[in-house]
This record gives C-alpha cells, sequence and structure tokens, in this order.
C-alpha cells in the first residue's frame, strides 16, 4: 500500500514533545566527561560507560590530568570496552593536544577532527554540552525507527542525517534523538507497536510501502 503524504515537521512534534527533556543515557555533566563517555561508548553500552565513569574521572578529572596520562595507565579503568587500548591512545591524544578543560571545542567542525568521534558522537557532545544543535544525532535506534517510520528509507548514518536536516526545520533537529529513545522504549527490534504514539504516521503499522530515495544523476 503506498504511504500518504505526511507532513514530517507537524507530525513529529508529539515525538519532541515526549522526549524534550529526557536526558541522554550516558550519565556526563561537563563537556569533558561527554567526550571521554562518548569515546569509550563506540560499541559499547552505555550502562557500562556509566559503571566504570567514576573510577575513571576519579583518577582523571580534566584534560589536564588526562594529558600527563600515558595510554597504558588508562587500560585497568576500561578494559571492559571494546577496542579499550585504541580508545586510550585516543583520548589521551586529544588530552595533550586540547590541553585543559577551556580548550575545549564545541563547533562541529572542530569536534569530528578529534581521534575517534564521528558526526554522531560530535552531536552527542554539543546536545550534552547544551550547544544549538548542528546536525541530527543518527544512531543505531534512529536507522531503525527512521526507516521504519518511513521518513528515509537509507541505512546510512550520514545520509540519513543530511536526509533530515533537508527536512526538518532546525529547530526540530532533536528528533534524531527523540527517535533514539523512542527505539529503545518502544520501536525495539521487536516493536510494541500498539504503545507507539507515531502509529498513525508509521510505514511499518500500517502496512505502507515506501520507496527508495531516487539518487540524483550526475552532470556530464
Amino acid at each position: 500500500m503506498k504511504p500518504p503524504v505526511i507532513d514530517w515537521p507537524v507530525a513529529i512534534k508529539p515525538l519532541l514533545k515526549k522526549y524534550k527533556s529526557k536526558k541522554h543515557p550516558l550519565d556526563a555533566a561537563t563537556p569533558y566527561q561527554w567526550i571521554v563517555m562518548v569515546v569509550l561508548s563506540a560499541q559499547a553500552t552505555d550502562s557500562v560507560i556509566n559503571q566504570l565513569a567514576p573510577a575513571f574521572f576519579k583518577a582523571y578529572p580534566d584534560m589536564k590530568v588526562l594529558a600527563m596520562a600515558d595510554a597504558q595507565s588508562l587500560f585497568p579503568l576500561i578494559s571492559k570496552v571494546r577496542n579499550f587500548a585504541h580508545k586510550a591512545k585516543w583520548l589521551v591524544s586529544m588530552a595533550k593536544e586540547i590541553k585543559t578543560d577551556s580548550n575545549i571545542p564545541l563547533e562541529m567542525e572542530s569536534l569530528i577532527e578529534l581521534p575517534g568521534i564521528g558526526r554522531k558522537s560530535a552531536n552527542v557532545i554539543r546536545r550534552g554540552a547544551k550547544a544549538k544543535p548542528a546536525g541530527i544525532i543518527v544512531d543505531l535506534h534512529t536507522i531503525r525507527v527512521s526507516n521504519r517510520l518511513g521518513i528515509v528509507n537509507e541505512t546510512n548514518a550520514e545520509k540519513i542525517e543530511k536526509q533530515l536536516m533537508e527536512l526538518l526545520p532546525e529547530n526540530e533537529w532533536d528528533a534524531g534523538m527523540a527517535m533514539s529513545f523512542l527505539g529503545r522504549e518502544i520501536c525495539r527490534p521487536e516493536p510494541e507497536c500498539p504503545k507507539c504514539l507515531m502509529k498513525s504516521f508509521c510505514a511499518f503499522y500500517n502496512g505502507w510501502k515506501v520507496a527508495a530515495v531516487k539518487k540524483k544523476k550526475a552532470k556530464k
């Protein structure tokens, strides 16, 4: 069945309202903590990072202290995290570059130049630091939910972010995190569709077939 034309900036409003003030699952409080925890969280659960964070920040409370460390000294504190050796090197390397907490960059371009930080991570850090959105958070939950809803028909995170940024006004760019929360709570791999406040607009729930996005032909 062909989906109806949906005004997504309007349709997404209830989802944004529900999750507007909800804090990210990572229990970070400062830009320094956000950077460290986001780097560590790649391919790891937020709960694991929250568990090891207090001991880590007791040993390395800020960039200045972390900059004086060597990567191996971090190993005992983060050994439960996948790829911990590389992450330790990234954290120490960025600390040596940034030097102090006051030098921590929050501009998107500067963040993604740091080791271990891509666009998704940078968007999470900026949201945690209460900076104005410069993009849209697209994690595994956002990918699943946005495709099920039918807002996108794409699995590449950067392409999804670009499409959502073109589709939604800037004041709705927290929709990525809102979809992530929905994916964690209701729209799981085995979704609880009857509970979902977005079911009226959902292609998955209504059995609507979403057409693939047509790629623009390259100019000759």
